[in-house]
C-alpha cells in the first residue's frame, strides 16, 4: 500500500502518531511508503529491522541465512527460547505480524552471494541495511550496491565492545578502531576500486577483548572452522555484550528513518583532537591576524568558539579536501599545518567567516579575491559559503 494509502487506516494512523507528530504527515507518508532491504537478522539487525517495523516502514525484506541459537538470545530483538532451531528470517516475520500487520514483510532464508544478488537487490529498495559479520559477504554486498546505485547503511564489528557513548556514523573512509572496517576498507578498494562513499555504523571504542578460544563438545580446544555452517564464517568466538550490538541496530534505524524522511540530521564529525589542539590554532589565528593586519580586535572567537568551527563546520581538515584522509593519530599530524583565516577579508574573524586551510592554500587564499573565487571554483565556493551558513543559524548571527 502507498504511504498515504496505509496512514488513513484509523488504527495505523494512531499507532504511528508519535512519529507523525515528530516527522509531519508527509513525510511520514514518504516513510510508510518505503522499501528496506534488511541483511543479516543477528543482534544488530534484528533491532534495526524491528524498529524501521514499529515506524511504519511499508515494505520490508528480511534475509539470513542462519537459525535462532541459545547462545543469541542474550541480543536479539524478539527471539525466544521457542523461537531457537526457526530460521532468523521466519522468526523475525511471524513476530512482526503481531506488531504491524499492515507491513508488507517478506522473509528469505538465504545466504547473500553472487548467485542471490538479484533475488535479494531486485525491486528497487529505497535503503539497504548491511548487518552482515562475513568479510567475504559484507564487502560483496557493499560492492553490488554501489554498482547498483542503492542506498546502503553498513554495521561494522559490534562484538567486544561495552561504551555506547563512542559510536558514531560517518563514511568508512572516517571509520577507526575497527578491525572489520579496517578489512573491508582494503578488500574493497583493491577488488573493487571503491575508496569510500559508503555510511557506516561504528564504535571508536577499542575493542575490550579478544577472540576466544574454541571448545568443542569435549571441553578440548578444536579448530573453530571444523564446526561453521559455511565455509568463512565465524562459530560463536566473539565476546558480545547484548547492548552494543542492539544499539547500533537503533542507530541503524534512526538513520535510515531520518532519510527516507528527509530530516536533516548533522552527525557527529570524527574529530580526534584535544583541547590543547584547538589552543593552538586559537593562538594560530591570534598571532597570523597580528602578523598580517597588526591587531587581534578583530579575532571574535574564543577557544570554544574554535573548537565549534573546526571540529563542526570543517571536520577537523582542510576546507579544500570534502573528504576526510587522515583519521585517528593522523589527524593530530595533520592539525599541524592547518590555521584558521578569514573568508571575507572585509569581515571579521568570527565562527561564520572563519576556514580551516593548509598554510600553502591560507597563503593562496588570501592572495585573491572572493569574486575570483567565485568565477573560478564555483562548487567550492557554493559549498564553503553554505557551511558558513549554518554557523550563522547556529550562533543566531
Amino acid at each position: 500500500m502507498a504511504g498515504l494509502d496505509l496512514l488513513s487506516d484509523e488504527i495505523v494512523s494512531e499507532q504511528l502518531k508519535r512519529n507523525i507528530q515528530f516527522f509531519g504527515l508527509e513525510p511520514q507518508q514518504k516513510v510508510t511508503a518505503s522499501y528496506v532491504v534488511v541483511i543479516g537478522l543477528g543482534g544488530v539487525g534484528s533491532h534495526a529491522a524491528s524498529m524501521l517495523l514499529r515506524s511504519g516502514i511499508g515494505k520490508l525484506l528480511l534475509v539470513d541465512f542462519d537459525q535462532v541459537s541459545v547462545s543469541s538470545l542474550n541480543r536479539h530483538a524478539v527471539a525466544t527460547r521457542a523461537d531457537v532451531g526457526i530460521p532468523k528470517a521466519q522468526c523475525l516475520k511471524e513476530h512482526f505480524l503481531s506488531i504491524f500487520p499492515e507491513c508488507q514483510i517478506e522473509a528469505k532464508v538465504l545466504l547473500y552471494d553472487a548467485s542471490t544478488e538479484e533475488e535479494i537487490l531486485s525491486g528497487h529498495p529505497d535503503f539497504v541495511l548491511d548487518c552482515i559479520d562475513n568479510i567475504d559477504t559484507k564487502v560483496a554486498l557493499l560492492a553490488a550496491c554501489v554498482r547498483r546505485g542503492l542506498k546502503v547503511l553498513s554495521a561494522t564489528g559490534a562484538g567486544a565492545r561495552a561504551d555506547p557513548t563512542r559510536i558514531r556514523i560517518a563514511d568508512l573512509r572516517q571509520s577507526t578502531n575497527d578491525p572489520l572496517s579496517r578489512a573491508v576498507r582494503h578488500r574493497l578498494r583493491r577488488d573493487h576500486g571503491i575508496e569510500g562513499g559508503i555510511t557506516v555504523v561504528f564504535s571508536l571504542e577499542k575493542p575490550k577483548a579478544k577472540l576466544l578460544p574454541f571448545k568443542g563438545p569435549s571441553g578440548e580446544e578444536e579448530n573453530p572452522s571444523d564446526y561453521q555452517i559455511l565455509p568463512g564464517f565465524r562459530v560463536r568466538i566473539i565476546p558480545v555484550l547484548g547492548t552494543i550490538p542492539a544499539i547500533f541496530g537503533q542507530v541503524m534505524a534512526s538513520y535510515v528513518l531520518t532519510q527516507l524522511a528527509g530530516l536533516q540530521v548533522q552527525t557527529e564529525p570524527i574529530v580526534n583532537l584535544d583541547i590543547d589542539h584547538y589552543r593552538m590554532l586559537h593562538q594560530r589565528l591570534i598571532e597570523h591576524e597580528e602578523s598580517l593586519y597588526g591587531t587581534a580586535l578583530q579575532v571574535q572567537v574564543d577557544v570554544e568558539e574554535v573548537m565549534f568551527v573546526v571540529k563542526e563546520l570543517w571536520h577537523g581538515r582542510s576546507a579544500r579536501e570534502p573528504f576526510a584522509k587522515d583519521v585517528g593519530r593522523g589527524m593530530w599530524r595533520s592539525v599541524n599545518e592547518l590555521m584558521l583565516v578569514r573568508w571575507d577579508q572585509e569581515k571579521p574573524a568570527s565562527v561564520s567567516n572563519l576556514i580551516l586551510l593548509k598554510f600553502k592554500e591560507a597563503e593562496e587564499h588570501e592572495s585573491r579575491l572572493l569574486e575570483d573565487i567565485k568565477e573560478r571554483e564555483p562548487e567550492y565556493f557554493v559549498r564553503v559559503t553554505s557551511i558558513l551558513k549554518r554557523a550563522e543559524l547556529e550562533f543566531g548571527l
